[in-house]
């Protein structure tokens, strides 16, 4: 039944043109839809103009509109802030209602009600609805009613709620090609997307690094990652093997449908072609419901820890926190793990999620910084950037976050190295100055006699720094550091 002679479309973080619920539900209750994108000045103008974001949400943008037309509508993109220029848009175009996609950050929040309340002032409605996760806000609780904080019964209560109200074998997709005659033809003298230089940016190293952008992109990964998805919980903690899906990103801006990643792993849960490495992908998939959820319940995490008492926590302050800052954003710790992993972010905008977890730890626990120092420095260079699963991964590092690890586990980066890169192939890769050290001394070249580092071509303090600090010495401090939070037990539970 329609309900709307004329209605718009705001793509945000769901840059696809199928599997769309704003879209659909749009396109059901409308007789003509326009379809737009705002660059938002108000996120945009903060940035640096050289950022692998901007630009792969250009290109992503690119596609969108060509699908668009071909199925009778286009895309209108403006460059403004958002919460104006929606309304505005709408005034143009005439239209009885606008439809987006749920958005659970504070600030787009805030701005979505700002947008909702100008549009009812001018007799529209903003309508929204649940695309970007399988379950949100409060669709997952305890049995007493209450929102999970501890990862694991949420889990089992996800699961639970998809088995008997979903039907995963039919997760429902968003029908919007069958529904393309409410498409809305772009109005007149339409301008085209503008240019990345237009916006105020240029090209990055996105094309160089091969990462595949838009909707294709997407699906070119999903494909690929189907058939390594059952060795998934084998590979996924090694940074030289290609383990990961690589579609985080894809994720972060919508150009794959999440619920067409949940149907691939339960379709190989259940026909037994996943392997284990299935149920494991799925459960990182919950993980990002999981974060989603614990945002929108509990906004205080984005400034504060989720723990209040963790709060209390003295870190290392002033000038020289600053440095060992620096030179761990730099990758000038010495130790080699560590440094390869932040040259792989500030190279490429990608860090692979085992080395998160050890960068994360050593900034927190062996150098005493605010871990919303990193947080922070994470935000800035993630092509994957998203705030909740951001902060979740910060908070769950230094242990004041929910379901985090206990205070008194501290990743030893020499045996996480050791572990996880075990003949120095990721190293190597992003510190070709160590390339020549051999597997065994690669790990800790402070370690290695005088002769062998000069023969390797290695001169500690001039082509690699010696490490800030010792290990061991390190999490004496961090035990101690952590002690206002609770008595401190000695055990070392190293991952």
């Amino acid at each position: 039944m329609l309900l709307f002679e004329k209605s718009l479309v705001w793509f945000r973080r769901d840059l696809r043109s199928f599997d769309h619920a704003a879209l659909h539900h749009a396109l059901t209750l409308s007789r003509q839809v326009y379809c737009a994108f705002i660059f938002d000045r108000s996120i945009l103008d903060e940035l640096p103009k050289y950022d692998r974001r901007v630009e792969f949400i250009h290109a992503s943008l690119l596609e969108l509109d060509t699908a668009l037309r071909e199925l009778g509508g286009g895309l209108i993109v403006r460059h403004a802030d958002a919460a104006q220029a929606i309304p505005q848009l709408a005034a143009e175009l005439g239209v009885d209602a606008v439809f987006c996609n749920h958005d659970y950050e504070p600030q787009a929040i805030a701005r979505d009600a700002a947008v909702g309340t100008a549009l009812k002032k001018a007799g529209r409605e903003l309508r929204t609805y649940k695309d970007q996760v399988i379950f949100e806000k409060d669709e997952v609780l305890s049995l007493a009613g209450k929102p999970f904080s501890v990862f694991t019964p949420y889990k089992n209560a996800w699961l639970k709620k998809l088995q008997t109200e979903l039907a995963p074998a039919e997760l429902p997709a968003y029908e919007v090609e069958a529904l393309s005659a409410h498409f809305a033809p772009l109005p007149p003298a339409t301008p085209a997307i503008p240019t990345l230089s237009e916006l105020g940016f240029e090209k990055t190293n996105l094309s160089e690094l091969h990462i595949p952008t838009g909707m294709q992109g997407g699906q070119d990964l999903l494909d690929d990652f189907a058939e390594r998805m059952r060795n998934y919980d084998s590979t996924r903690d090694f940074p030289a093997v290609k383990g990961p899906s690589y579609l985080s990103v894809h994720l972060r801006f919508g150009t794959v449908s999440i619920r067409a990643l949940v149907r691939r792993a339960l379709d190989a849960i259940r026909i037994g072609a996943g392997g284990s490495g299935a149920a494991v992908w799925l459960s990182e998939l919950v993980w990002r419901d999981f974060y989603f959820m614990i945002l929108y319940q509990h906004p205080h995490v984005r400034e504060r820890a989720f723990k209040p008492d963790y709060d209390a926590i003295v870190w290392e302050s002033g000038p020289h926190a600053e440095e060992i800052f620096q030179a761990w954003c730099d990758g000038r710790t010495g130790y080699p793990l560590v440094d390869a992993a932040m040259a792989q972010l500030n190279q490429t905008g990608y860090m692979h999620n085992r080395l998160r977890m050890v960068t994360a730890s050593f900034l927190i626990k062996d150098l005493g910084i605010d871990w919303r120092w990193g947080e922070r420095y994470f935000a800035e260079k993630l092509n994957d950037f998203d705030l909740a699963a951001n902060n979740g991964g910060w908070q769950w590092a230094s242990s004041s976050g929910c379901d985090a690890q206990p205070y008194f586990r501290i990743f030893n980066p020499l045996t996480q190295s050791e572990k996880f890169d075990p003949d120095g192939k990721f190293i190597r890769r992003y510190l070709p100055q160590l390339a020549k050290l051999s597997g065994e001394h690669i790990h800790a070249p402070w370690r290695v006699p005088t002769m062998e580092l000069q023969m390797a071509g290695v001169t500690l303090g001039q082509n690699y720094p010696h490490p800030l600090l010792q290990h061991d010495e390190a999490r004496a401090r961090t035990l101690q550091r952590y002690a206002v939070v609770k008595k401190v037990t000695v055990e070392d539970e190293r991952p």
